[in-house]
């Protein structure tokens, strides 16, 4: 038998993302972490936080539910520690909401950073106001049920990415971003790195130093736009 296949449906206990890593990168932006990552690791631009101003970054506890079914989200948040963000396999289902206003306060009364769901949410206005970051695949003010068994801290798929429990997660007005919590420590450096070129670029286009990307003529002879020597 596999070790996957001996884990109970809830594991209690996962290995977080350190929480000094997690403290520096809240400071870069979720599309530089997924470049320096490879240019991937970002969830389905459909699962898109409630209001722009919501950002966080954090440890994914991880939940699969049956579509419709909020059960397992209920025992997440008795599993949860202060700073985790929960992140949620809804099937893409948006047919009932799988959290509200009420679980959104549980959730922040507890310290949870964030939710991710790939399903719906409802009580749009009040979690807003609460404040409480937010993000979903859409809206429904149907409720759930809450009789379906999933599992939590198990690997999950949603939005096209693979998460693990323990993973970092950030996120902010342009969608969330997946960093393995074994290479989190390694973007630390390389998101500086990229931060700092992309506001020497900037520095360039506006003072009229470079209008054009430098690279832009050998990307177009390597396409076979531009012949060999020949430059726009």
């Amino acid at each position: 038998m596999s070790q996957a296949a001996a884990l109970p449906d809830v594991v209690r206990d996962i290995e977080r993302v350190d929480a000094g890593v997690v403290e520096q990168v809240a400071r870069f932006p979720s599309s530089i972490l997924a470049d320096v990552a490879g240019r991937r690791g970002a969830l389905s631009g459909r699962i898109a936080p409630l209001a722009p101003t919501m950002k966080f970054a954090g440890p994914a506890v991880t939940v699969e539910v049956r579509p419709g079914d909020n059960l397992m989200i209920h025992a997440a948040l008795a599993l949860v520690k202060p700073g985790d963000v929960i992140v949620v396999d809804g099937k893409g289902d948006l047919s009932a909401a799988l959290m509200g206003e009420i679980m959104s306060q549980q959730a922040m009364a507890l310290g949870v950073a964030a939710v991710v769901i790939d399903g719906a949410v409802r009580d749009s206005e009040a979690i807003r106001e609460l404040g409480f970051p937010m993000y979903a695949a859409g809206l429904n003010p149907n409720g759930p049920t809450k009789c379906v068994p999933g599992r939590v801290n198990h690997p999950i798929s949603i939005g096209g990415v693979t998460v693990e429990p323990g993973d970092l997660v950030v996120g902010d007005a342009d969608g969330v971003t997946i960093v393995e919590r074994a290479k989190a420590a390694a973007m630390l450096p390389l998101a500086a790195e990229k931060v700092a070129a992309e506001a020497k670029r900037i520095a360039d286009i506006k003072s009229r130093k470079a209008l054009r990307p430098g690279w832009l003529d050998g990307a177009l002879r390597s396409a076979g736009v531009l012949k060999e020597g020949e430059s726009l």
